[in-house]
């Protein structure tokens, strides 16, 4: 039996080769792994858990399956950071705080998104800040869904749009101080964590830092943790 560890997977009603690529997965991996962690950007957004978009019914469906058998944890993004319990009725999900630490095969694991570690970036992390105030979050879930919607995209788009006029192709990466700060303040676990896009294996000290493959161009990955250790290993549409 082993743990495995997803992120980045920005599933959508545009993506449908990754739709599908996630439900095969949870079907492959029901009842045969001790857990299944998503850490972050599950969705491309989250604009509330009343959202009613057809394209959510399918996935959902396939992890109130999955969750009946295999233990099924999420973790908010900078994407979907409106997921609620009411995303957890539905999905049959726990979510877990940003970070969270775990213990599994014998191992001491951090887990986290990745984007508060991103320092660098100073307008997303006062971003980041507002976003996950609780007023600015009731204020928001007042709206009406559809307008919810219409900000969601017009984000994304602004989002796109200032990384062109900055030159910039790839988001933002960890900051290196802020990194192992974290993992001082743990007692140096490995840490798990996504959101940069960038999958690698790095050492800080003593311990190791994983950064869990991004899902694009319908393929993926994922982490997998075991009695052997964490190896990184891909999935593909068919």
């Amino acid at each position: 039996m082993a743990t495995h560890f997803i992120s980045d997977l920005h599933l959508a009603d545009d993506t449908p080769a990754l739709n599908r690529l996630f439900l095969d997965a949870l079907q492959a991996w029901q009842g045969r792994i001790d857990a299944l962690y998503i850490l972050g950007d599950l969705f491309e957004y989250w604009v509330g858990d009343d959202d009613d978009s057809p394209f959510l019914e399918t996935p959902l469906a396939a992890m109130r399956a999955f969750s009946a058998v295999t233990p099924l944890f999420v973790m908010r993004g900078n994407r979907d950071f409106l997921l609620g319990e009411g995303f957890c009725r539905r999905s049959g999900a726990r979510l877990l705080d940003d970070p969270t630490l775990i213990q599994a095969h014998g191992r001491r694991c951090l887990l986290s998104h990745g984007d508060a570690l991103c320092t660098g970036d100073l307008a997303y992390q006062q971003f980041r800040t507002m976003s996950r105030n609780p007023q600015w979050q009731q204020a928001m879930l007042a709206r009406p869904l559809a307008e919810r919607h219409a900000i969601a995209r017009q984000a994304r788009q602004q989002s796109e749009m200032a990384k062109r006029q900055n030159g910039l192709t790839e988001i933002s990466d960890v900051a290196a101080d802020a990194v192992e700060a974290l993992l001082a303040e743990h007692g140096w676990p490995t840490l798990i964590h996504g959101h940069t896009h960038r999958p690698a294996l790095h050492r800080h000290g003593e311990s190791e830092r994983w950064v869990i493959q991004d899902w694009h161009d319908d393929r993926g990955g994922y982490l997998r943790l075991d009695d052997e250790g964490i190896a990184s290993l891909p999935l593909s549409a068919a």
